[in-house]
């Protein structure tokens, strides 16, 4: 996900969410809303996942063994 569509999902996420604590959301606007979510979580996991694939653990007892 961009992070255009990124902020655009946040941004209308808070949006509902407002909406539903002041007057409620209708069924379309409740299934938007868990299709915003579902992507929102989606994309974290693939962020996050991502990240952890790119660490590089480094153990330090044999780090200093190989430079002796």
């Amino acid at each position: 996900m961009s992070e255009a569509d990124h902020e655009a999902t946040v941004k209308r996420i808070n949006e509902l969410a407002r909406k539903a604590k002041s007057t409620g959301l209708t069924d379309d606007e409740l299934d938007e809303r868990n299709v915003l979510r579902r992507k929102y979580i989606d994309s974290f996991r693939s962020s996050l996942r991502s990240q952890l694939d790119n660490i590089k653990l480094v153990d330090a007892e044999t780090d200093e063994n190989s430079k002796g």
